[in-house]
């Protein structure tokens, strides 16, 4: 496990931890572990659900690097081109606990948990889809949730990408949230397995590479950045409930994912 110091403040500013989602926290894809859900509710057919096997097959074992996350992000345009919005989130709503228990890391659970006991704000940052997101964020308890944003009209994805959360997107979000809240980057933690993601790793003072690919594997080694394996997955659901059960002893009500950021409310709102 990474080790850090436990004091969240600093001289110039407040602390956070940023977190890719897919092989960070999770064991898969966020995004391609609702392929079937969406086939059993017609949202997709059986080729898609086929080709979204492989595609988590090839993440798992290789890691996806620049051209096949620009290949993932046309083929999610296209895919999700006139989907109703009401539809998606009811379909995530019902599935999440059953499609992405049992995989959690238990890992990356006590790593978010410390972070928070020492006072650091948690922010979840990934290339999967807001409305996939979000309640995995609310799930795990974290501070703030943001994913790529498509443009909505008359309550259907246009397809038209507003906001792409993969590699110098997930920078560029990190230092609009660090002006807007105060963090000092060179205080602030991230973690992520993927290559791609070099550009949220170097923002930050303390990069921490996590189930790393080879390509980040080798850069971590050169640039003597903490490595941790995570291979514990266990149930979000029994997270989740334990969180509510501490919070209902000390008579604090758990939310949703925070989302009044400026930065992000803006972008958010784009899409309606």
């Amino acid at each position: 496990m990474a080790s850090y110091d436990s004091s969240a403040t600093s001289s110039a500013g407040r602390q956070a931890a940023f977190f890719d989602l897919d092989k960070t926290i999770l064991a898969k894809s966020s995004s391609f572990m609702f392929a079937r859900p969406f086939y059993k509710e017609g949202l997709i057919g059986r080729s898609d659900v086929i080709r979204s096997a492989y595609a988590q097959f090839v993440y798992l074992a290789s890691g996806a690097d620049h051209d096949q996350m620009e290949t993932m992000r046309e083929y999610m345009s296209k895919l999700v081109t006139g989907w109703s919005v009401d539809k998606v989130q009811g379909i995530v709503g019902e599935t999440l606990d059953e499609i992405v228990d049992p995989m959690v890391y238990q890992e990356a659970v006590d790593l978010i948990n410390e972070h928070k006991d020492a006072g650091r704000d948690v922010i979840i940052i990934s290339s999967s889809g807001t409305d996939i997101v979000e309640p995995i964020g609310a799930r795990l308890g974290v501070d703030l949730a943001i994913g790529t944003q498509v443009a909505i009209e008359e309550g259907a994805y246009t397809g038209e990408i507003l906001f792409y959360a993969y590699g110098e997107g997930k920078a560029e979000a990190m230092r609009s949230l660090a002006q807007e809240r105060g963090y000092d980057l060179a205080e602030c933690y991230a973690y992520s397995d993927s290559q791609t993601d070099l550009p949220m790793l170097e923002v930050v003072g303390h990069p921490v590479a996590v189930n790393p690919d080879s390509e980040l594997r080798k850069v971590a080694v050169e640039r003597e950045w903490p490595i941790v394996d995570f291979a514990k997955p266990v149930a979000m659901r029994e997270q989740a409930q334990r969180r509510s059960a501490v919070a209902a002893g000390a008579g604090v009500a758990i939310g949703a994912v925070a989302l009044g950021l400026t930065w992000y409310a803006r972008r958010r709102s784009s899409r309606y």
